[in-house]
């Protein structure tokens, strides 16, 4: 059993096997997702688990040397949230339009879906490396 970290088995998995420039999109429930692209559903009702949790349990394993979020989370709950972490994020995330954050999806290698249900809760993930 592990001591700390994330437990869930797929993610876990999913995670071990991203390498440096790999993308991961942590997603609200609603954002669409391309049918070739791999999901980890972690869903279970609406607004649980959160984006944030999950966000920051990511956050704990990868090393991230950028990120993309829409332009429309602005200064918003998700816009404050994310400059809060920047550090952790590689610097100031990219804003692009969200018909374009959508189109970015099409080549992460995976994407997790939680239940949040805040509007552009949606965030890409640039993996780097810890050298």
């Amino acid at each position: 059993m592990k001591r700390s970290g994330l437990l869930n088995a797929e993610l876990l998995g999913r995670v071990g096997r991203l390498g440096h420039t790999d993308r991961v999109v942590v997603a609200d429930c609603g954002l669409p997702v391309p049918a070739d692209v791999p999901v980890v559903d972690l869903a279970v009702t609406l607004g649980l688990p959160g984006w944030r949790e999950v966000l920051d349990a990511l956050l704990a394993e990868l090393v991230v040397e950028g990120a993309v979020v829409a332009r429309e989370a602005g200064d918003g709950e998700v816009g404050v949230w994310v400059a809060e972490r920047e550090d952790a994020l590689g610097g100031p995330p990219d804003r692009v339009p969200h018909e374009r954050f959508k189109e970015l999806v099409a080549d992460a290698s995976f994407v997790v879906r939680t239940g949040e249900a805040t509007p552009y809760a949606n965030i890409l993930l640039r993996c780097g490396v810890p050298f």
